[in-house]
């Protein structure tokens, strides 16, 4: 069943909201999944959100938001942890697919803030390339910290805030779309066991 995309930021973060809570009291439409759907967007795309998210397992975006083909630009590391490539490809949804909002997704107990908490704690990060994820993670759990938090649930919170913050910081283009109305910024942290989402930071959201 198609539907008329969201065209603003609050539009587009409300639909978020709407499909959320379809998904958390069980009365999902599954919008925009139909063969009719797949044909239409096979010779072009315009979702309506960047969702750049942890990539747990847990948190498939279509599912937790109730949204279909074409609906979302996803992007997911461990840690939603943002590197050149992750901010390069948030740009292309905003410049390219002219997406009207971004959304940083994370989630409680997750490994990546926990790694990083033991390791800010006197212990050691994973070898290899893990490692160097938890690593940057660190600085999160560090200002965590430095503000009187002790636990993970609030060092996820900060991380969150922490990456919305340095997306806008990062991406001079993001910055202009955020300044001059035509995109918002969210971060929003995920329950495992509820599924709900609530809101940690923005930047540009008038909601």
């Amino acid at each position: 069943m198609p539907d008329v995309a969201p065209s603003s930021p609050a539009d587009a973060y409300a639909a978020l909201l709407q499909g959320n809570a379809r998904f958390v009291s069980g009365g999902r439409l599954h919008p925009n999944q139909d063969a009719d759907r797949r044909s239409e967007l096979a010779p072009r795309q315009k979702p309506f959100a960047v969702l750049f998210g942890c990539s747990d397992s847990r948190l498939a975006a279509e599912i937790i938001f109730d949204r279909g083909l074409g609906d979302l630009f996803v992007v997911r590391t461990a840690g939603h942890v943002a590197g050149a490539e992750v901010v390069g490809s948030i740009e292309y949804g905003i410049e390219v697919l002219s997406a009207p909002l971004v959304v940083v997704l994370g989630h409680d107990s997750c490994g990546a803030v926990t790694a990083a908490s033991e390791a800010a704690h006197g212990g050691t990060a994973p070898p290899g390339y893990l490692g160097d994820v938890v690593e940057r993670v660190v600085p999160s759990v560090l200002a965590a910290r430095a503000k009187g938090h002790t636990g993970i649930g609030e060092f996820v919170d900060e991380h969150i805030h922490r990456t919305v913050d340095g997306l806008v910081g990062r991406s001079v283009l993001l910055a202009n779309e955020v300044a001059e109305g035509r995109c918002a910024v969210v971060g929003l942290s995920y329950r495992l066991a509820e599924g709900t989402v609530n809101l940690v930071a923005s930047h540009g959201l008038d909601a």
